[in-house]
This record gives structure tokens, C-alpha cells and sequence, in this order.
């Protein structure tokens, strides 16, 4: 079988220990699940049911960064407001449907550190109209994601130190036992809503502190236990 284009390029991650690559399928993104991150931007942090949206997963919204490596990031477009989000990633490894809260970790590949990359002024134009989020979050070169560490190395990971430094000024720091739905917990809801597949990547949330960055900044996100991935604004 041919196409009658070029077919896009498959994103892959970097894994620890390996030089094989994980493929991305789908990245899913979980709003507003840390209390402190919630209040900042409005909202009462009552743990009512996760809402989800979503990223592009082509070669050029999903970035791959070596573990503790650095990497150079354009300033996007029609914004000036552009955020910056530390997150810890979740990687599934296998397909899951309906999976209970106690089965989740079973579908775990593996842990990253990563950056959900925010045109905010976009995002809160489209929230006020009532309007998707897709301007202000599935942009080019929106998701950094840092080396994948297997679930054998880290076992599941429930408790870690995450922080975001902006020239070496620390911006966010928190820890991911702070998280109101725990990965478990988000894994058995995303699977009720979608036929979760190995390859899916969740951005699980970002800690309070959220701000902006502009060209010549050089922010550093680190997850415990995960390394860190240095991203410079260009």
C-alpha cells in the first residue's frame, strides 16, 4: 500500500537503559489537579471528577529531551503570555479499558518529567468565550518531555519533589503526593472515557507558581527520582 503523501513521522521518546524508543500514540493532559495550581487560577480546588483535554502527539508538538539534557524552544506565535507548567508524565504501557483504581499501575510503562507549554492569554480568551482550549495548549513545540525511566527502576511513584526553576530562580516546587487525583486514580477515569493504549503519555497535572517566560530564559523542570530537562526560550 502507498499514500498519496509523505505519512507523518512517529514521535519516540528516549527510555532509560535502552536505546529503543517508545512511541507516542495519544498524549492526555489532566486540568487543575493540584489544589494550590486550581485557586491560582480562579477555581475551588473540590475534588470533583478530573477533567481531561488533549496535545498533538507529531514530531512537532511532542519534543523529546534527553535525560538532564537541554534543548532550544522558539517562542510561539500570537501570544504574550507564554506559561510554563512542570508535570510529572505517566507512559502507558499496555491497553486498558475500565481498569479498576487498584489495577492501574499494572499499565504502567514508565515515569518522565515534562512541560505543558501554555499560551495563556490564548487559553483565557478561549475560556471566557466558553471555547476549547486547542490555541492555547496543542501548539507547536508545546510538550518538552524528558527521558522515560521504566516502572522497574522506580517501582510506582507516588511520592517525589517537583519544581521548576526560571534562571535559577525557583518558580514552582511542590510534591506529587500533593497531586487531588493520584495517577492511579486518572489512569481508571481516562480508561472509562477512552480505550487507554500502550503509547499514551498523561500530563498529570501542574503544581501552583505558573508563569511566563520570554526569549532568553532558561527554565529547568525536575521530578524526583526522573532527572531534569533544561529548555531554553528562543
Amino acid at each position: 500500500m502507498s499514500y498519496v503523501i509523505e505519512p507523518f513521522k512517529q514521535v519516540g521518546l528516549n527510555v532509560e537503559g535502552t536505546e529503543d524508543k517508545f512511541p507516542v500514540r495519544r498524549v492526555y493532559c489532566v486540568g487543575r489537579n493540584y489544589a494550590a495550581h486550581a485557586r491560582e487560577m480562579g477555581f475551588d480546588p473540590d475534588r470533583n471528577p478530573p477533567f481531561f483535554f488533549c496535545k498533538p502527539n507529531d514530531p512537532e508538538s511532542v519534543v523529546p529531551v534527553a535525560k538532564d539534557g537541554t534543548i532550544d524552544l522558539p517562542y510561539p506565535p500570537l501570544t504574550e503570555n507564554y506559561h510554563y507548567e512542570v508535570e510529572l508524565v505517566v507512559a502507558i504501557g499496555k491497553d486498558a479499558k475500565d481498569i479498576s483504581v487498584e489495577d492501574a499501575k499494572n499499565v504502567i510503562f514508565g515515569y518522565a518529567v515534562g512541560l505543558d507549554m501554555t499560551r495563556r492569554d490564548l487559553q483565557m480568551e478561549m475560556r471566557e468565550q466558553g471555547r476549547p482550549w486547542e490555541v492555547g495548549k496543542a501548539f507547536d513545540y508545546s510538550a518538552p518531555i524528558g527521558e522515560l525511566t521504566p516502572i522497574d527502576g522506580t517501582n510506582e511513584l507516588t511520592n517525589g519533589n517537583i519544581e521548576l526553576t526560571v534562571n535559577g530562580e525557583t518558580k514552582q516546587q511542590s510534591n506529587i503526593t500533593h497531586l487531588i487525583w493520584k495517577t492511579a486514580e486518572v489512569i481508571s477515569r481516562l480508561s472509562e472515557l477512552f480505550e487507554l493504549k500502550a503509547g499514551d503519555l498523561i500530563m498529570t497535572g501542574t503544581p501552583e507558581g505558573v508563569g511566563p517566560v520570554v526569549k532568553g530564559d532558561t527554565m529547568v523542570a525536575r521530578v524526583e527520582g526522573l532527572g531534569s530537562i533544561t529548555v531554553n526560550v528562543k
